[in-house]
């Protein structure tokens, strides 16, 4: 893929569109598509929406979102020893760092928790609670959660592609899950996650998140990740890893053949 800098605006080299994107955390701007099914459930309230989706958003038992922790999980695969980042966990109940974009964000209508669509890599359970830190960290229900990453090779989906991007909607408790992989590395940039969330139709927090890096050297000598040569240090090359790894780094526990993390995003 051509390599590009993941700023907060920027043009899409391969599909040739402009993707305009703010760099706040809550950027006030309008959301596009506003009769979309995203629009509707938004629109719907705490109480319509969470009842909705309230079967794909709900957490497992035991999680615990609100100090962004994973939960237990199956010993395999083995997990490596805890690395100063992976202990740099999001404390509780903090504002999620502020990020752009990006020039790969597609504003597409689709609600669902599986977002792999067929893509290759190590699996990866990704446990959200969105919380309202002015307010105590009140759980936000019914607000819109939108997820988007590249692949194995450090592709993002264009044009009519649209793997590992969707959109999930909060329950009455905040939480939602996606179901994902590892995303690869690309442009000399940190692995990420990028991630909007839309606690109603007006507003919308956009922020990314990051991997332990000595986690990330280990996930890469497995396929389909080995047919390329890895960074040596895919984290600390990215000034934006150095800026905000420390609050926006996940933690991952093994489960099954790939990992799981539970991440509190606060949002004002």
């Amino acid at each position: 893929m051509a390599e590009n800098n993941d700023t907060g605006n920027g043009t899409d080299a391969r599909s040739g569109a402009d993707h305009t994107n703010s760099d706040s955390g809550n950027s006030g701007g309008a959301v596009s598509s506003p009769t979309s099914r995203r629009a509707l459930l938004l629109a719907a309230g705490s109480a319509g929406a969470a009842a909705v989706l309230s079967a794909a958003c709900a957490a497992p038992a035991g999680t615990r979102g609100a100090a962004g922790v994973p939960s237990a999980s199956p010993t395999r695969p083995p997990s490596p020893a805890p690395s100063q980042t992976a202990q740099a966990a999001a404390p509780a109940c903090v504002l999620a760092v502020a990020a752009g974009a990006g020039p790969y964000y597609l504003d597409l209508d689709l609600v669902r928790s599986d977002i792999t669509q067929g893509r290759g890599g190590v699996p990866l359970r990704l446990d959200l609670t969105v919380v309202r830190v002015p307010d105590g960290c009140r759980p936000l229900p019914a607000a819109g959660v939108e997820v988007w990453h590249a692949d194995a090779d450090g592709d993002y989906s264009t044009g009519k592609d649209t793997f590992l991007r969707g959109t999930q909607i909060t329950d009455r408790t905040g939480r939602c899950v996606f179901h994902t992989i590892v995303p690869g590395w690309y442009a000399g940039l940190a692995p990420h996650i990028h991630f909007k969330v839309r606690p109603d139709t007006r507003t919308e927090t956009t922020s990314q998140f990051f991997f332990p890096e000595d986690l990330l050297t280990q996930i890469y000598t497995r396929r389909p990740y080995a047919h390329r040569t890895a960074p040596q240090h895919p984290n600390q090359r990215d000034s934006r890893y150095r800026a905000a790894g420390k609050t926006m780094t996940l933690t991952l526990t093994p489960d099954g053949n790939g990992y799981r993390a539970a991440y509190t995003v606060g949002i004002t």
